[in-house]
């Protein structure tokens, strides 16, 4: 990808283009990938970088929810179910086969919990991963040794998808700019274009050197998940709110926490949530939490009270106490959820999507869930054709291949991420052998992934290559401080950037990176 021949390609174009793409995270970039796919002419335009939202901040699974099992969703579990199957197969260097046990603390459990996961099972049919079973006490400690052991009587064991949610970000994007999409990030929609009362294009504005022009479009899609209301009233200002916004934290503890293969799912927590630890990159991913905000920011913070309820069950299911020093990183994340009704608990609406057009032609799509954005992307399309007035021409991408996409095993295991990349990204150290060597001691990125971002993945900061295309911050958010000046140089070299800015990079990543740190009460007041 390349961000400056995609911009000259938008503010030259002479004719409308088929459908324009508001939003560069996963139902966007999958809107984007399905309608190249369908041989549209199409553009994306993203306000900061893909994935910089709430599709880079999710708990790292393709699953089908056993949280809407639960809430009696029988068609959201069946149409996850059926898209985890397909995202595995079409972007197998991201996802894969990942155990979770169930630990029993009750007589009762052992039955209720396995019974349900056998109901899980069915629904899958064929694209079923592994078939769940009964644990005795002895195989769930041989399964979870760290698990609190003080009256365990067994568990229940099943299996469900795993991914990196801003590679796959990453890599759709790629995806769609391989089938003539114009993708470009730090592009801000600031309004809406319209004739004869219609929508017809988008006001763009290049956050980079702020110059500012039209997009002309037959048919714009609202696709900024949390942000979705300020695109809907920029096209009618009274327009009722929509969304409704619920963040949801993670504790990232060392792997020593939770050192076998299998992944811990406590299916009810005291706000009614599932909550996971999960192994992930070499660190334990806990959370998350289900909390009602009053509007949507693009770099959200854990509250104290969110922070508290995950260290207390970390703490209760696992057999070594983490400490607030053991922390690794914390993140936050907003989830889009659709309340036309104006619930006042987010944890008991719908991860169903919705699809909104407006009298004016604007397609608004919100809600969904990462596992499944391609059919959402294959809805909001079909609806977009209609809009546009484009022949309607059949959706592609059930066995469509993601940028990457490959079955063979990667000769280095900390480049299996890139899939089909890595060997290139190994050339090209080979080429220029300054560039070998890890960014920092506690990270497993490698100084030629940087060039390679920037080259290749289009990485414009040092926050999009630590937080987004490596996941340093989520890894060690204090490592990835110290790395940040030698990312600074690295991208500087490539992106031909001076000294002043390397110097206002690594200061505005420090900024931000601190936020990820987690720190105790009493030190809570001094992040920034």
């Amino acid at each position: 990808m390349n961000r400056q021949d995609a911009l000259d390609q938008l503010r030259t174009a002479k004719d409308p283009l088929d459908i324009i793409i508001v939003g560069g995270g996963a139902t966007g970039l999958g809107a984007a990938v399905d309608a190249a796919a369908r041989g549209h002419r199409v553009a994306l335009v993203e306000q900061d970088d893909f994935a910089k939202g709430t599709s880079s901040r999710s708990t790292k699974l393709v699953h089908g929810g056993v949280r809407y099992l639960r809430q009696g969703n029988i068609s959201l579990v069946l149409e996850a179910l059926r898209e985890r199957g397909r995202l595995a197969r079409n972007a197998p260097h991201l996802v894969h086969d990942q155990a979770f046990v169930i630990p029993n603390y009750k007589w009762w459990e052992g039955p209720f919990y396995g019974i349900g996961m056998k109901v899980y099972d069915r629904l899958a049919g064929k694209l079923a991963l592994s078939p769940s079973r009964f644990l005795s006490r002895k195989q769930t400690v041989e399964a979870i040794p760290t698990v609190e052991t003080e009256h365990l009587t067994g568990g229940v064991i099943y299996h469900d998808g795993q991914f990196d949610d801003s590679r796959l970000a990453v890599n759709l994007a790629q995806t769609a700019a391989e089938r003539g999409a114009c993708v470009v990030n730090y592009c801000r929609c600031t309004g809406l274009v319209k004739e004869h009362g219609f929508v017809s294009g988008v006001l763009a504005r290049d956050m980079e050197t702020g110059h500012q022009w039209e997009i002309r479009g037959r048919a714009v899609v609202n696709a900024t998940g949390v942000f979705a209301d300020t695109v809907r009233q920029y096209d009618e200002p009274a327009a009722p709110p929509l969304v409704a916004v619920s963040q949801g934290i993670h504790l990232v503890l060392p792997r020593a926490f939770l050192p076998g293969d299998a992944a811990i799912m406590v299916p009810k927590t005291a706000d009614g949530r599932v909550l996971f630890a999960v192994p992930w990159r070499g660190v334990v991913v806990v959370g998350t939490t289900d909390t009602p905000l009053p509007h949507a920011s693009l770099e959200p913070r854990a509250l104290d009270e969110e922070r508290d309820f995950v260290m207390e069950h970390a703490r209760r299911y696992l057999a070594t106490d983490p400490a607030e020093a053991d922390v690794l990183s914390i993140f936050a994340g907003l989830r889009p959820l659709v309340n036309p009704g104006g619930a006042a608990h987010t944890a008991a609406l719908s991860r169903d999507h919705s699809i909104v057009v407006s009298e004016s032609g604007l397609v608004t799509i919100t809600g969904g869930k990462w596992t499944t954005y391609r059919k959402m992307a294959e809805d909001v399309i079909d609806h977009a054709e209609s809009v546009a007035g484009l022949e309607p021409k059949r959706c592609s991408t059930e066995g469509l291949p993601i940028h990457g996409s490959t079955q063979a095993a990667a000769a280095e295991p900390h480049l299996r991420v890139y899939g089909s990349d890595a060997a290139a990204i190994a050339r090209l150290r080979q080429q220029r052998p300054e560039l070998a060597g890890r960014l920092h001691p506690d990270l497993p990125a490698e100084k030629v992934e940087v060039a390679w971002h920037a080259r290749e993945e289009m990485a414009r900061t040092v926050e999009d290559v630590l937080a987004r295309r490596t996941r340093c911050l989520i890894l060690n958010a204090r490592a990835s401080i110290e790395a940040a000046p030698g990312v600074a140089a690295l991208l500087a070299a490539e992106l031909g950037r001076d000294a002043a800015w390397e110097a206002e990079q690594v200061a505005r990543y420090t900024e931000l990176a601190r936020g990820y740190v987690y720190t105790d009460p009493a030190s809570r007041a001094e992040r920034p």
